[in-house]
């Protein structure tokens, strides 16, 4: 039986930089009573409102309540939403010194409407496209200088294809990872699936594997899944595939050592930000243990965790350091 109390104290002694598209998210609470006059879509009579960190955001609010001490790479607009999240990172503790404020983008705001803790609509705010070259090079020397002063224990990768995480960007972080030996991870999109090369762990969902290699899975078994680990590894080089599979747990693959990792029951209230927390608690574990098997399965927990809360919300390091020690012995 491990360690756990030894192991998330150690936790606390890492340093990880985030490199990824970050968001703000924007709560309206409100209650529904009628169908409008206008048009055939509900009233909803607005009691509340709450800003909160997303996309690579809050993968970096992971691994600070984790314990970690935390730099984001990223880029927002030079706009009050801008200033907002800049505002609640710094107040998480997370540090944004290495973030752009850019004059040709708009900062992501993606605006939920939710009424009795049901998502009605989704308002998108955002540019997509590549972040401009004089952009990608100050991010690239000034993550030179990050890892060569500070050392970071591992880099993660956080790809909401919002534009941050272009070609160049890629190759050039995971270079000097490599010359630093950093511990890279990686959560990608679609547009960018396979430019990852020689990373540490490659950490999509099943859906977005079936996509991005456009093949159809029937079953989900460990000898389908490690075909899918041999089709990856073609691509990338990589040395582990964690593929997580939605309420069938996650599958990982180093090497020829393979293994499915249940989920565990729990009362499922809202999915998003489940990946940010996986991704966040596996890379950490990983590089403090260089154990891939504990690192999915805490992981693993980690994510159900998560989905217990409306909205996305980061770990809570004392229930899943208790959830550990009660499952995993």
């Amino acid at each position: 039986m491990h360690d756990f109390d030894k192991l998330f104290y150690e936790l606390t002694n890492l340093r990880v930089a985030v490199v990824g598209d970050v968001m703000l998210d924007t709560y309206l609470w409100g209650k529904v009573d009628r169908i409008s006059p206008e048009a055939p879509v509900p009233v909803v009579a607005m009691h509340g409102k709450e800003f909160r960190i997303g996309g690579a955001g809050n993968v970096a609010l992971n691994t600070v309540a984790l314990g970690a001490e935390t730099v984001l790479f990223s880029v927002v607009g030079d706009d009050e939403e801008g200033e907002k999240l800049i505002d609640l990172l710094q107040k998480a503790l997370i540090d944004t010194k290495y973030i752009i404020r850019s004059s040709n983008r708009i900062t992501t705001n993606k605006t939920r409407i939710l009424s009795r803790n049901q998502q009605m609509m989704r308002l998108d705010a955002e540019v997509t496209t590549d972040i401009i070259i004089e952009e990608q090079d100050i991010l690239i020397n000034s993550f030179q200088s990050f890892v060569k002063r500070y050392q970071p224990q591992v880099v993660i990768f956080e790809d909401y294809n919002k534009g941050l995480l272009t070609p160049n960007i890629i190759e050039q972080f995971i270079k000097i990872c490599k010359e630093h030996d950093v511990v890279t991870t990686v959560d990608p999109k679609r547009d960018n699936f396979l430019l990852y090369k020689g990373v540490d762990i490659f950490k999509p969902n099943l859906k977005e594997v079936k996509e991005a290699l456009n093949i159809i899975l029937k079953e989900t078994d460990e000898e389908h899944l490690r075909n899918i680990h041999q089709v990856l590894h073609t691509h990338l080089t990589h040395k582990i595939s964690l593929i997580t599979l939605s309420e069938k747990g996650a599958f990982f693959q180093k090497g020829s050592a393979s293994l499915i990792v249940p989920a565990h029951i729990r009362n499922i209230a809202d999915v998003s930000g489940a990946g940010d927390t996986v991704i966040a608690s596996a890379s950490l574990i990983y590089a403090a243990t260089k154990n891939i098997r504990l690192a999915a399965s805490v992981a693993n927990i980690a994510g159900g965790l998560v989905c217990e809360e409306v909205g996305t919300s980061a770990i809570d390091k004392e229930k899943l350091l208790a959830e550990c020690k009660r499952l995993l012995v």
